[in-house]
């Protein structure tokens, strides 16, 4: 499974915004814009606590069974790996829905003398704020469940790190 990159979610956000600001003009230009729902920022809001909060259970109960406490839980693999899937899903469509809302709210900048718009454009700012948090809680959930040996492979094909530096030739 590969991991999230920040550089590919970043990319995703900024196309996800500008092609959202230039369908704003456009549709403004021809009537009225769609409205920013006040759910949006609600519901990723409580996609990034999920995350959050699955991450947090799984490293304390990864904590438990490596100190090998009594009676502690240990982690199905197949479930930490459902949660990784469900974590990067989670983080590309926060990506492109967090940019296509913050495209939407700078189009929305320029006509914040209107109360309505305002409205819309604080919905659209609160959107991106949660969805760079599901981003976060996604990326922290990968990183809880990452296996100990992918940490210490150096990419050499040795996994005991590089060799020891001999005599100088």
């Amino acid at each position: 499974m590969k991991q999230l990159r920040i550089g590919v979610l970043a990319g995703l956000f900024v196309v996800a915004g500008v092609l959202s600001w230039a369908a704003a003009r456009l549709w403004d230009a021809l009537g009225t814009l769609p409205s920013v729902p006040l759910a949006a920022p609600i519901v990723l809001a409580a996609i990034a606590a999920v995350l959050t909060a699955t991450a947090l259970s799984l490293r304390s109960r990864l904590k438990a069974q490596r100190e090998r406490r009594p009676g502690a839980q240990g982690v199905d693999p197949l479930m930490a790996a459902r949660a990784v899937v469900f974590g990067q899903a989670s983080a590309l469509v926060a990506a492109l829905v967090g940019g296509a809302y913050g495209g939407t709210g700078v189009f929305l900048l320029g006509s914040l003398d209107i109360p309505a718009r305002r409205d819309q454009a604080i919905y659209a700012g609160f959107s991106v704020l949660a969805g760079i948090a599901v981003i976060a809680a996604a990326i922290f959930l990968e990183r809880v469940c990452k296996l100990p040996e992918d940490g210490e492979h150096n990419g050499h094909g040795d996994k005991n790190g590089p060799a020891p530096a001999g005599p100088a030739a």
